[in-house]
């Protein structure tokens, strides 16, 4: 029962920290957050759980950003973007959700669109500032 409980302990830490930041983090950074709580927590642990809250759709996968896919609490269309320099990955809270592009597809392709990403890569204003500044 104990080991039960403590997988459950580490499967809700692991769900919490995806939904209180706004990272998008990775599987890495995820472990690298929670380990000051949990020392015992293992990567693969990480991992197992995210690839369970993935395919349960508690949780949705943003890909890969710079060949590391990053992950999201909220699944609720909205649109992101990546920085190129940093890696960051933020919200554009400002933007609808591109519904009328996922209605398109559908005609276009005569079937069924489930879901939408919209991604916009760049180079954010930090990134850009020190740029310019170097």
């Amino acid at each position: 029962m104990e080991n039960s409980n403590k997988q459950f302990r580490k499967r809700n830490a692991i769900l919490t920290c995806l939904r209180e930041t706004d990272l998008h983090p990775s599987a890495e950074m995820v472990h690298e957050m929670l380990k000051p709580q949990h020392p015992d927590i293992s990567l693969a642990t990480v991992y197992r759980n995210l690839s369970r809250f993935k395919d349960q759709g508690v949780i949705q996968s943003l890909g890969t950003v710079h060949g590391i896919e990053r992950f999201d609490a909220n699944t609720e269309p909205h649109v992101h973007f990546v920085c190129n320099c940093c890696t960051a990955v933020r919200d554009l809270h400002q933007m609808d959700a591109p519904q009328r592009l996922c209605s398109e597809a559908a005609q276009h392709i005569g079937g069924q669109v489930d879901f939408c990403q919209l991604m916009f890569f760049g180079t954010c204003r930090e990134c850009l500032a020190k740029h310019q500044s170097a």
